[in-house]
């Protein structure tokens, strides 16, 4: 459900202000509105402007700011390791603190700095490295002699090798020898070997055609290709010994020097955040204000705790709330244990309007159903069962993954329960083994039957949509919208009950009448919901008859377990019996948790939600201590 708020207005000595923020940011239940306008009676706008922070809060704020910044840049700097929480009071150390934050924001930055061209280095080695060993398999077949030459290429094409071989043909007269090589980085590394006084014309006719010699630092000039081998293993040892040497200093560094840093940002950040708020705080003359919203269960309590705090000398007054002020209501949604991780798939859409209705309850009963009825294997929902159990040990600290744990626990709990109504346990083993029947259908040989008791249900869950927009238009007062909301409800019911009379057991009788009441029904939905009235009337018939999905996904479900079974019994072995039928239920197991999920929440964003729910709340956002 939507928490009921509260509009309350906090007013106090100018001196105090900074005290109420601080003790509103401790309990983390209140929520400052920055808007003035609609909040000021009226006569009184002139006396009252945005509370100004004297000199000594501005140059606090100037220096906390300036001080949360160079924070950050060292943080950048360091690595993340767990390390040690502190405890440590930061206002007894912040002039120190911030002398030292200059010195270890150089010494950082220097390192940082040296082990990036380092790595940078490392990685132009790697390249030499990979393109030396290709030209070593090709140097094992060239004779070194003083009166030869030899140049090496990067070639990125391997179709370009027969245009190099031409090349070299016709300024050499055939004078050459060239082997190709590919690298491991896909490149093709070619060795031109070639008489010294005719080196010179080949490189320029090389660098004419655009293919680039093998290019070495100049270091490496003097030289062989087997020392430029030595020398590029021994330095890139070097290298990475030095980059693991400054990661071992800046490790020790975090580990040492992190926790007290840590803290000093999160009291800094608490005390910006409470200098920054009086920016949405209003002044006069004398005493300050301040305006927001918090749930109303809590007032009282925070009325007491601010009377003990500042021995009356704050006031607290709950505010009417006007019509006008409902936009900005924020929304708190407060829900039963069962239903609470339900709003897990309520937050994939806008929050709800403070006038409206609070979804999670809703899709907390008609999800794990509809999950239920489309998945229905007894088997597949004992194995959710204890993944959703796992999930629930291995994710404990992360509160998404821990709903996302207890909704799958709880729907396969409900597949479980249709399995045992459907006859199913990994398809139709207890049939198969035991000539166990269903207790209650069949769905491979009831098509029709579950496809009447899939729309069965969509109309159940459309009408209650728009019994949920009925009540929800008379909360709001808006008596046309309630009567076209009823309208709709009554003109289903119609138009199913006239169908319904063409079949049996019903009766004929109640054809006539029924159409002639959705005659007379028709125009006043035209009166109450406009032009396109009996368009959305269609379009919610259309929601109903989609529904069907209900039948028709778990259909597929219990064909493909079927076909695993089948499959498994044809294979003639014991052994890859059970690994195929093992692999095929495993892939109908994973159709069975995604395929069931997707289509159940589009039945509710779609066909549910669109009847009653109004999108667009606020977030409540309390001041509270930065976490």
């Amino acid at each position: 459900m939507i928490a009921r708020m509260s509009k309350v207005e906090l007013v106090g000595p100018k001196g105090l202000l900074q005290d109420v923020i601080s003790l509103m940011q401790e309990l983390g239940i209140f929520q400052i509105e920055p808007l003035v306008e609609g909040y000021i009676e009226k006569g009184y706008e002139d006396n009252v402007r945005s509370f100004l922070l004297d000199e000594k809060a501005m140059s606090e704020r100037l220096f906390l700011e300036d001080l949360v910044l160079k924070l950050e840049t060292l943080f950048s700097f360091i690595p993340k390791i767990p390390v040690r929480k502190s405890y440590i009071n930061p206002l007894a150390i912040l002039e120190s603190i911030a002398k030292t934050l200059e010195r270890h924001i150089s010494v950082c930055r220097e390192m940082s700095e040296r082990r990036d061209t380092l790595l940078k280095e490392k990685a132009e080695l790697d390249r030499y490295s990979l393109l030396l060993g290709a030209l070593a398999k090709l140097l094992e077949n060239a004779d070194e002699t003083p009166s030869l030459d030899f140049i090496g290429l990067t070639i990125k094409e391997p179709g370009m090798v027969p245009q190099v071989r031409e090349l070299l043909s016709r300024i050499t007269d055939w004078k050459y020898e060239f082997l190709a090589e590919p690298s491991e980085d896909g490149t093709v590394v070619g060795l031109i070997t070639i008489e010294k006084e005719m080196s010179e014309k080949v490189k320029r006719s090389l660098s004419d055609e655009r293919i680039p010699e093998l290019t070495f630092p100049p270091s490496f000039a003097a030289l062989s290709f087997p020392q430029k081998t030595a020398y590029i293993g021994k330095r890139i040892a070097e290298v990475s010994a030095e980059v693991e040497g400054i990661g071992r200093d800046m490790e020790r560094f975090a580990a040492r020097w992190s926790p007290i840093y840590q803290r000093v940002k999160e009291w800094a950040d608490d005390r910006l955040s409470v200098l920054r708020t009086t920016a949405s705080v209003f002044e006069t003359r004398m005493c300050f204000f301040v305006t927001g919203w918090m749930p109303s269960e809590g007032v009282e309590g925070l009325g007491k705790k601010i009377a003990d705090a500042f021995a009356g000398k704050v006031a607290l007054e709950e505010k009417e709330i006007y019509e006008e002020d409902l936009e900005r209501v924020p929304i708190v949604l407060k829900n039963p244990a069962y239903f609470k991780p339900f709003e897990l798939l309520v937050k994939f859409l806008p929050l709800p309007r403070y006038t409206s209705m609070d979804p999670t309850p809703f899709i907390g009963i008609f999800f794990p159903v509809f999950f239920g009825m489309i998945l229905g294997d007894a088997g597949y929902g004992i194995l959710l069962v204890l993944l959703a159990v796992f999930l629930k040990k291995r994710f404990r600290g992360r509160k998404e993954f821990r709903q996302a744990a207890q909704i799958l626990l709880i729907s396969s709990l409900y597949a479980i329960f249709f399995g045992l109504l459907y006859g199913e346990f990994f398809g139709d083993l207890p049939h198969r083994f035991f000539g166990l029947k269903p207790l209650c259908v069949e769905r491979r040989e009831a098509v029709l039957p579950m496809l009447y008791f899939a729309l069965a249900v969509g109309v159940v869950h459309v009408l209650l949509g728009f019994f949920l927009g009925f009540l929800s238009a008379l909360k709001k007062k808006t008596k046309k919208e309630a009567l076209f909301k009823l309208l709709n409800i009554l003109v289903i019911l119609c138009i199913l009950g006239a169908v319904a009379s063409l079949f049996e057991p019903f009766t004929r009788l109640l054809t006539r009448p029924l159409i002639i009441a959705i005659l007379i029904l028709t125009p006043f939905l035209f009166f109450t919901g406009g032009i396109l009235a009996p368009l959305e009337l269609l379009k919610s018939i259309g929601n109903i008859v989609s529904y069907a999905r209900i039948m028709a996904i778990g259909l597929t479900s219990v064909l493909l377990a079927f076909v695993a079974n089948n499959l498994a019994g044809m294979m003639g072995d014991v052994v890859l019996g059970i690994i195929v039928g093992g692999l095929l239920h495993a892939v109908n197991i994973v159709l069975g948790v995604f395929a069931p999920a997707i289509h159940s929440l589009r039945l509710h964003y779609v066909e549910f939600f669109s009847k009653f729910l109004e999108q667009g709340g606020r977030k409540f956002e309390p001041l509270r201590k930065e976490q």
